[in-house]
């Protein structure tokens, strides 16, 4: 596999409040690639889907930490690692289903139909007890001018 030309990883708590936080610090490390607001807007929505499961399932009613790698390639690639080490999901493949969710009528079950639908290949790790690893890859298209 190619060696990034640049990443970063940072951690914090898993409040709510933090959400934000999570998309704002990787929208901000992806500035340096030049994307376009779409190609930006889309990936921060998957990044906030992510970030989102892991504090409202993963952690579900204690506080833990959300860990995010962003990773950048030569050829415009970004690869975003959102991990946690909370309760793990037993089935990973009906989790993926459409309007599945363990977390009540406040919740739609779409959170992984978003991310697959603004990233170009997501990949879900899980193991109950251990912990979440949502992988989010999108290649930013070069901006083109008129």
């Amino acid at each position: 596999m190619a060696q990034p030309v640049n990443q970063t990883q940072f951690v914090f708590p898993s409040h709510s409040v933090n959400e934000s936080f999570g998309r704002a610090a990787v929208s901000a490390f992806l500035a340096q690639l030049d994307p376009t607001v779409s190609d930006l807007t889309e990936l921060k929505t998957a990044v906030s889907e992510a970030v989102t499961n892991a504090i409202v399932h993963g952690y579900q009613d204690e506080i833990g930490l959300v860990y995010i790698t962003v990773k950048l390639f030569e050829n415009g690639k970004a690869v975003v690692r959102i991990r946690d080490k909370g309760c793990g999901i037993p089935d990973v493949q009906k989790a993926m289903e459409p309007l599945y969710t363990t977390g009540g009528e406040e919740r739609a079950g779409l959170g992984f139909s978003v991310m697959q639908s603004f990233c170009d290949r997501v990949r879900v790790t899980s193991s109950p007890g251990k912990g979440t690893s949502v992988t989010l890859t999108k290649l930013f298209q070069p901006k083109t001018t008129p």
